[in-house]
C-alpha cells in the first residue's frame, strides 16, 4: 500500500519515529493519508514529508507559484479527478504527461492517470495547497473565461440582468477572485484597470502581487457584479462609493469591506478581507518579548485607565485588542465594545457595530454604553476629540478603556492627545500605557538558513548595544511560494505610564522630554524590538527597517 510505503520512507529519513508512526495510523481518518494524518499530528510538516519522498524516490519538487502551465493540457484530465486526487497536469512533453501530486507514492492514482489520457505520467511533488490553488486559478478561471468570451458585446441591461443570476460566468468569476484570495490568506484585493487589461492583486502579508489578468471588455461586468453584491449604485461611475459583503468562503464567515475610486481608466476597487471566524490570539502569541508581556498584563490588570495600542493602518492594533479581551474576558467581567467593523465575534462580550448612516458613532455608542455598567470598555477607534474626552471620563469613573490611535510611536500617543485639546492633567491621571506597533514579514522556517552578519548589520547592533555575528535569511522554497518569507509578527514598544511620566504629561512637556524619560526609565524602541526580532531568527533586517526608522 501507497500509505505504508510513505511511513516506510519517512521512517528510514527519520523524520517521524516508529511511535509516532503507529499513532498516526491508529488516528488516521477516512479518506485521509497518511502524510494528512502527520500534518494534522504536527509529526512532520507538509515540506518535510515532500523532501524525504525527494531524496527516497528522486521524484523532484516543482513550485508551482512559479511554473506556467500548458492551458491546453487542462482538457485532457478531469477537474474533478484533479481535485479528488489533489493533482495538477502541467504539460505533455512527447509521449510524457507532466502533473504535479501531493502523494507520488500513490501509484493507484499514477496508473488512473495512465488509462485516463493515454500518456505515460511523470510525477512531480508539491505542497497540496498549492496544487489546490492552481487547481482553482486555472481550471475555474479557464472555464470562466471561455464562458464570458462568447460574448463579444455586452450592453448595460444584459450586464445588469446577469448580476442577478447566480450561475452565470461573471458571478462565477468574482466567486473564483474571492475564494482563491481567501486560500491565499490575502488581506486585500485590488482590481485595477488598464488600458488593455485588467490586473487581479492580492496583498498578502503585507505585500501586493499581481495575480491575474483579465481582458478589459469584462472590467465593466466585473464591477457591476461587486456592486451589486455589495449593495452600492450600479449606475454611479462617476464618485467614491463604498459597500460590504458578508459571505462564506471555505468554511469561512468573511467580510469584505469594498471601496470603488473613479481613475481616468475606469473604476478601481480595493476589497479588505475581514475573517470573521478568525481564531482568537493570546497576548503570549502576538510577538511581545518577556518583558512586553509582563508590562502589558500589569496594563490590562488595573480596575481603571486607559490602555492604548497606536501604529499606523494594517500594523495589527486590533489583533492585540482582541488578546487583551480575550485574557480579560471572564464570567464575573462585563465587557462592552464599540468597533467598526467588529472583526471577530466573541463570546460573553457585548460587540456593537457603528453606524454612522443613523447616527450611531463612536461618541454616542460610547455614552450608551457607560449606562450599560461595564467594567472593560473597548473602542474601535479614538479618532476625534469627542470621542477622546469620553474615554478619559470612563477610565476616571472607574473602567478600564482599551482602544487604537493612529501614531507613529509611543510618546507621540501622548503629545497627539495634547493636540487634541485634552487638558494635560487628564491625560496624565487616565493614562495607563501605550503600546506602538508594526507587523514584519516572519522568515519561512523551511528554507531560512544561517549566513555571516553584513559589516552595516553589525554596525546597526553595536549602536544599540547589541553583539551579532550571523543572522538568518531564506532563499525560497515551494512552502513559501519561493518568496522567503510566511506570515508575520509584531514589534513593539511598550510605554507604561509611571509617576514621573505622569509628572512630566501634566507639566506640558514636549516630546523630545517625554521621550528622554522613557528611554532613561527603560523603554524599548520599535527598532530595539525588530532588531532582537533578527537576533532571534525570526525576520530580516532589512524587514524592520522598513517599519521601524532610527529613534535617535
Amino acid at each position: 500500500m501507497a500509505l505504508r510505503r510513505i511511513g516506510d520512507v519517512l521512517l528510514q529519513a527519520r523524520v517521524i519515529t516508529p511511535e509516532q508512526l503507529k499513532d498516526a495510523l491508529a488516528q488516521q481518518e477516512k479518506n485521509e493519508r497518511l502524510g494528512e494524518t502527520l500534518s494534522r499530528l504536527e509529526y512532520a510538516s507538509e515540506m518535510q514529508i515532500l523532501k524525504a519522498l525527494e531524496d527516497s524516490t528522486g521524484v523532484q519538487r516543482v513550485s508551482l507559484s512559479n511554473f506556467t502551465i500548458d492551458e491546453h493540457v487542462l482538457a485532457i484530465v478531469d477537474e474533478e479527478f484533479c481535485r479528488r486526487h489533489y493533482i495538477i497536469p502541467l504539460r505533455i512533453e512527447g509521449k510524457n504527461l507532466m502533473f504535479a501530486t501531493s502523494d507520488p507514492l500513490d501509484f493507484v492514482v499514477i496508473e488512473d492517470l495512465r488509462v485516463r489520457t493515454g500518456y505515460r505520467p511523470k510525477a512531480f511533488s508539491a505542497p497540496k495547497n498549492e496544487i489546490i490553488t492552481q487547481i482553482e486559478k486555472y481550471y475555474g478561471f479557464t472555464r470562466t473565461l471561455e464562458a464570458l468570451g462568447a460574448k463579444q458585446s455586452i450592453s448595460k441591461e444584459e450586464e445588469y440582468q446577469e448580476d442577478e443570476e447566480d450561475d452565470t460566468p461573471m458571478v462565477k468569476l468574482v466567486n473564483q477572485i474571492l475564494t482563491s484570495a481567501v486560500f491565499q490568506r490575502a488581506s486585500d484585493i485590488h482590481i485595477d484597470p488598464l488600458d488593455d487589461k485588467v490586473l487581479i492583486r492580492y496583498r498578502v502579508d503585507g505585500v501586493l502581487d499581481v495575480v491575474k489578468e483579465f481582458p478589459i471588455k469584462i472590467h465593466n461586468q466585473m464591477i457591476s457584479r461587486i456592486k451589486v453584491m455589495s449593495g452600492m449604485d450600479i449606475t454611479e461611475t462617476r464618485v467614491p462609493q463604498d459597500g460590504r459583503i458578508q459571505t462564506a468562503i471555505q468554511q469561512k464567515n468573511i467580510d469584505l469591506r469594498i471601496s470603488t475610486l473613479p481613475t481616468v481608466r475606469g473604476e478601481k476597487v480595493v476589497m479588505r478581507i475581514l475573517d470573521l471566524s478568525g481564531s482568537m490570539n493570546k497576548i503570549g502569541a502576538i510577538g511581545l518579548s518577556a518583558k512586553e508581556e509582563r508590562l502589558v498584563r500589569e496594563m490590562i490588570d488595573r480596575p481603571n485607565g486607559i490602555v492604548l495600542v497606536s501604529g499606523p493602518t494594517g500594523s495589527g492594533k486590533t489583533t492585540t485588542l482582541y488578546a487583551c479581551l480575550n485574557e480579560l474576558n471572564k464570567p464575573g467581567v462585563n465587557i462592552v465594545t464599540v468597533e467598526d467593523p467588529v472583526e471577530i465575534k466573541m463570546t460573553g462580550v457585548n460587540q456593537v457595530q457603528v453606524h454612522p448612516e443613523v447616527q450611531l458613532t463612536f461618541a454616542k455608542a460610547l455614552r450608551s454604553i457607560l449606562r450599560q455598567d461595564p467594567n472593560i470598555v473597548m473602542v474601535g477607534e479614538i479618532r476625534d476629540v469627542e470621542t477622546a474626552e469620553i474615554a478619559i471620563r470612563a477610565s476616571l469613573t472607574g473602567h478600564l478603556v482599551l482602544s487604537t490611535i493612529h501614531t507613529n510611536d509611543a510618546v507621540k500617543t501622548v503629545t497627539r492627545l495634547l493636540d487634541m485639546e485634552i487638558e494635560p492633567f487628564l491625560i496624565a491621571s487616565s493614562l495607563s500605557g501605550i503600546v506602538s506597533q508594526r507587523l514584519v514579514r516572519c522568515l519561512c522556517t523551511e528554507c531560512s538558513f544561517e549566513d555571516d552578519a553584513s559589516p552595516s548589520e553589525v554596525v546597526m547592533f553595536k549602536k544599540y548595544g547589541m553583539n551579532i555575528e550571523t543572522v538568518k535569511h531564506a532563499k525560497g522554497c515551494p512552502s513559501c511560494n519561493f518568496k522567503g518569507f510566511a506570515g508575520r509578527i509584531g514589534i513593539f514598544e511598550v510605554l507604561p505610564i509611571t509617576k514621573n511620566m505622569q509628572k512630566l504629561i501634566a507639566e506640558n512637556a514636549n516630546v523630545i522630554e517625554l521621550g528622554k524619560l522613557a528611554r532613561s526609565e527603560g523603554m524599548i524602541t520599535i527598532l530595539e524590538s525588530g532588531l532582537q526580532k533578527v537576533r532571534q531568527g525570526i525576520t530580516t533586517l532589512e524587514e524592520v527597517l522598513k517599519v521601524a526608522s532610527d529613534w535617535e
